[in-house]
């Protein structure tokens, strides 16, 4: 997998290019560290097989904009953003702008490297799990408290803050949390993720086909 690839990295921190750098390089990959957005973009178009790695916030051009120019490029690269915590529900934007997954900082080497095997694979988790009928049926499983959790968890909210919206403990929410991703059949927050992707897409294309503005399936904590 290494030995023809290039994981081109971008962030506008220097002393997280250096460890992240370095920890691919260790797990034998070829890396191009970049500081900015702009400087990985000058060097499309790309040869042989790439990987990108980027932060979702940057100065004045984001993750988010990375992926959107990409595609205005017709340029197709698997793509990794990592995130600090609390920037979930950004996440799902990057998410639906083409990105393959996305991890939240500190970076864990293990799960690092299962995004850049995935992304090459081209196992977006979105594609093993899309089937519109089967998420909508997991979503009717949840209890009203459970989707309230979930509404939290999507708008990138950490547990005591949804705790404090719906006045019950950490702990609660914590429960509910846990509830909600076995009824979903999620392993992890990006298969949640692309669940909430999945239906609010399906939901978004009925709405137009019936002329209805579309909406978000899942309103914001209030």
């Amino acid at each position: 997998m290494a030995n023809d690839l290039t994981i081109h990295l971008v962030d506008d921190e220097e002393s997280l290019r250096r460890s992240v750098t370095f920890l691919l390089v260790s797990a034998g990959f070829a890396v191009r560290a970049h500081s900015c957005a702009k400087a990985f973009l000058e060097l499309l178009p790309l040869s042989g097989r790439n990987c990108l790695v980027t932060d979702l916030r940057m100065p004045h051009i984001d993750g988010i904009e990375l992926l959107h120019r990409l595609h205005d490029f017709n340029t197709d690269v698997p793509t990794i953003v990592i995130t600090g915590q609390g920037d979930v529900a950004t996440a799902v934007l990057a998410m639906k702008a083409g990105a393959s997954d996305f991890l939240e900082k500190p970076l864990k080497e293990e799960a690092l490297m299962a995004a850049i095997n995935g992304a090459m694979g081209q196992r977006r988790p979105g594609r093993a799990i899309a089937d519109p009928e089967s998420v909508a049926a997991r979503l009717r499983q949840l209890t009203d408290r459970e989707h309230q959790v979930l509404i939290g968890v999507l708008d990138g909210l950490q547990n005591k803050m949804i705790a404090y919206h719906l006045g019950i403990s950490s702990r609660t929410v914590e429960v509910h949390r846990a509830n909600v991703m076995a009824k979903m059949g999620a392993r992890n927050l990006t298969e949640l993720m692309w669940m909430a992707i999945t239906i609010d897409a399906t939901r978004q294309r009925s709405e137009i086909e019936r002329g209805v503005p579309a909406g978000h399936i899942m309103p914001h904590l209030r």
